[in-house]
């Protein structure tokens, strides 16, 4: 499975930019595709996360302002971020979540990185 994320790029607080992620497969495989950031010298977290039903969580620290998304028919995730902030500014991933049995698998995209900054 490969997934290839787009969208990131420079932008000013306040502003907006929209994250893409297409799968190479069926994203309607995955139990649940996912969001990641990672700033420099961090460690890498979960944003934002939408279930294969369509259930979305966030992290507090984007509740809000960003929204995961999903289009089953492009097999594409989305990543819509408003209100940017300087403390967005970090790689972005996505990520896919199935099960082989019991066994959780994980695809991870190349990052794209996000630079808020005036």
């Amino acid at each position: 499975v490969q997934l290839q994320a787009s969208g990131g790029g420079l932008a000013q607080p306040g502003g907006s930019l929209t994250l893409s992620c297409v799968a190479s497969r069926n994203i309607l495989d995955f139990v649940t595709l996912n969001w990641y950031r990672q700033v420099a010298g961090g460690q890498r977290e979960m944003i934002a996360r939408i279930t294969h039903g369509g259930k979305a969580d966030y992290a507090d620290s984007v509740k809000g302002r960003f929204t995961i998304s999903r289009d089953n028919a492009k097999n594409t995730l989305y990543l819509q971020m408003n209100s940017l902030r300087p403390e967005d500014t970090a790689v972005y991933y996505c990520n896919a979540l199935r099960f082989d049995d019991l066994d959780p698998i994980s695809f991870w995209g190349r990052g794209t990185l996000v630079t808020v900054s005036s």
